[in-house]
């Protein structure tokens, strides 16, 4: 029986073009020209080895023609994109990358007619530390010398306090806090505040206002602290300004406070709230806080610090 040969039925790739190879009819080969990688079909009937592709950009169109063309750095996906992490933007003449940002950072867009960058997150209010209580102390200290406490950045900061109980169940014990300088408690008599005290209970409540004159402490909490974390305390503590020669004048600048902290005792049949501003009469830049309990230890709580940026 007589022998047919049909030759090839379809495309064989041959891989990246080598001067040394026969090429026929139908093979394809991946050649780089001027720095742009692209895919050529052999097209002459008769096999040939050395018959480069291009040159220059110009197909070598006796024996090849292209079946995949490559586009430049800048107008094509495969060439611009080179890194894990890359992403593809349009400057104003083509394909760009912007390379992988660093850790943490976010994709930021400057506007119309501007490239896309990345920077980090910005933001007027800071979170600086947490600090945990899990077991019996007799003073809880969330400061930040040498640390998180910078006044040359911060205005101020905000202590967000919760869960906070003490060991003193069984009878009165309610929680004052002391502004700390270089990492010690200020305790000199001349802490000056006034607050509202509120209590109620499923009877009767009352409202009334009290202060604190030439004090060593300010208050936090208003009767009785409960032992339970169901049943502890929540609030704030805001230091408006961190002491010293705050706004570059030739005074002194006191820190002042706000806080407002709520609680309640005996699974809720009594509840408690104290509101409160004042200052301290001293003008070193201050380190944070010092909470104190009047009975007992504190035995729980969780207290999170942000810095307020000038």
């Amino acid at each position: 029986m007589a022998t047919i040969d049909l030759g090839k039925l379809g495309f064989v790739n041959k891989g990246t073009y080598s001067s040394s190879t026969s090429y026929e009819k139908n093979d394809l080969v991946q050649y780089t020209d001027s720095g742009i990688l692209s895919t050529y079909l052999y097209i002459n009937a008769a096999a040939a080895t050395g018959q480069t592709p291009s040159t220059s950009g110009t197909v070598n169109g006796t024996y090849w023609a292209y079946y995949a063309k490559g586009g430049a750095a800048g107008t094509d996906v495969s060439t611009t994109l080179t890194t894990q992490g890359d992403i593809l933007y349009r400057d104003g003449s083509g394909l760009q990358r912007l390379a992988a940002g660093t850790s943490g950072h976010v994709l930021q867009t400057g506007g119309s007619g501007a490239n896309p960058s990345w920077t980090a997150v910005s933001s007027d209010f800071v979170k600086l530390a947490t600090v945990n209580v899990s077991s019996g102390v007799s003073t809880v200290a969330i400061d930040g010398n040498g640390s998180w406490a910078d006044n040359t950045v911060y205005g101020g900061y905000k202590f967000y306090i919760r869960n906070l109980s003490t060991t003193n169940d069984s009878s009165s014990s309610v929680v004052r806090f002391r502004i700390n300088f270089s990492g010690t408690a200020h305790s000199s008599g001349n802490y000056y505040s006034f607050a509202k005290a509120s209590s109620g209970t499923s009877s009767s409540s009352s409202v009334s206002a009290t202060y604190d004159w030439g004090s060593s402490q300010f208050s936090l909490s208003y009767n009785n602290m409960d032992s339970e974390e169901s049943r502890s305390g929540y609030g704030i503590i805001e230091l408006l300004n961190t002491g010293g020669d705050e706004n570059g004048g030739s005074g002194s600048y006191f820190p002042n406070i706000i806080s407002d902290f709520f609680s309640h005792h005996s699974n809720s049949s009594s509840l408690y709230n104290y509101n409160q501003m004042g200052y301290l009469a001293n003008n070193a830049p201050l380190s944070g806080i010092t909470i104190i309990p009047t009975g007992g230890n504190i035995d729980l709580g969780t207290i999170i610090v942000y810095g307020r940026k000038k």
